[in-house]
This record gives C-alpha cells, sequence and structure tokens, in this order.
C-alpha cells in the first residue's frame, strides 16, 4: 500500500524537487567516485591476480554503470526528501525521514564495500557486507516504495546490480 503519492508532479518541480535531484545525484556519484579512487591501484595489481567466474565483466564496464547508479539512487533519494520537506501530514514526514536514514546506512555499507574489497583484500568480510547492502537495498526499496513508487523503481536497477556482484563476490570468495 502506497501512503503518499505526487512528490514529482509540475508545482513540486517548481518547489525545489529539480536542485534535490542535483544535489543527491552529485552526492551519491562524488561519495562514489571517492570510494573507488581510493582503490584504483589495488584495482590494477591484486583484482588482475584473482581467480574470477567466467561471468566476471570487463574492467570498463564498472564506471559507466556505476555513474548511472548513482544518478538513479539520488534520484530515489530526493523524491523522499521532496515528500519529507512538503508532506502534509506528520506521519508521511515521520516516515519518509526514517526512509533518509535507511537510505544513509545502506550508502554507508555501499562505500564500505570497495575499500574492504580492494585495499584490504577481506574478500570474506566483502562478501559478508554486501550481503548486508543487499537485504538493506530491498529493505530501502520495499519503504521507499509506500513513500512513492517511482522511488522505488528507480532501485530496481541497483538491485540487479548489487545481486550480480554479491554472485560474483561468492565466486571469487569459493575460486580463490
Amino acid at each position: 500500500m502506497q501512503i503518499h503519492s505526487g512528490p514529482h508532479n509540475t508545482s513540486t518541480f517548481k518547489n525545489g524537487l529539480w536542485w534535490k535531484i542535483l544535489a543527491c545525484s552529485l552526492a551519491c556519484l562524488g561519495l562514489g567516485a571517492l570510494s573507488g579512487l581510493s582503490s584504483m591501484a589495488n584495482f590494477q595489481d591484486w583484482y588482475a591476480t584473482l581467480n574470477k567466474p567466467f561471468f566476471t565483466p570487463p574492467n570498463w564496464i564498472f564506471g559507466p554503470a556505476w555513474t548511472i547508479l548513482y544518478i538513479l539512487m539520488g534520484g530515489s533519494l530526493a523524491i523522499i526528501w521532496q515528500i519529507a520537506s512538503i508532506g502534509r501530514y506528520p506521519t508521511i514526514i515521520k516516515f519518509a525521514k526514517r526512509g533518509i536514514v535507511i537510505f544513509i546506512i545502506h550508502f554507508l555499507f555501499n562505500l564500505a564495500w570497495t575499500p574492504i574489497f580492494f585495499n584490504l583484500h577481506m574478500i570474506g568480510l566483502a562478501l559478508v557486507v554486501i550481503l548486508i547492502l543487499l537485504g538493506l537495498i530491498i529493505i530501502l526499496i520495499r519503504h521507499f516504495y509506500r513513500l512513492d513508487r517511482l522511488s522505488a523503481f528507480l532501485l530496481i536497477p541497483y538491485l540487479v546490480w548489487v545481486s550480480f556482484a554479491t554472485a560474483l563476490n561468492l565466486a571469487i570468495v569459493v575460486m580463490n
């Protein structure tokens, strides 16, 4: 059941949704890029030596994929932020704020995975982190869906990608 609807109609775009989308997308992209760049040296050296499964994508795909995913995540978060900002009912505002907290917690796990895997070379711990992340994404989508379907649907490609990344992480743990 959806408890709120319409944070992305014409009037709310005039009430600040555009700048929230831009701010959230840039924040997700920036933090994601910092996490990724902090691990680039290990990506080239250590990761190349690992045994990887046949379904490992080429390295060049990760940058564009994460760029798209971070933009979608930012848009999703911005819609929930808009609901928290312009909501008419305290229950909806509280529920939207809880969604923002869930997003932040999930995003910390997202950012933690890269240094754990690439810098610390702790592929087993990285698997635990990504499994927690996967669960948090499911919780996040479910929570956002109750506020706004579009915000939830924007996270579906992210769920698919992290599911694939989880399978890849698991295969690397098994093969190494």
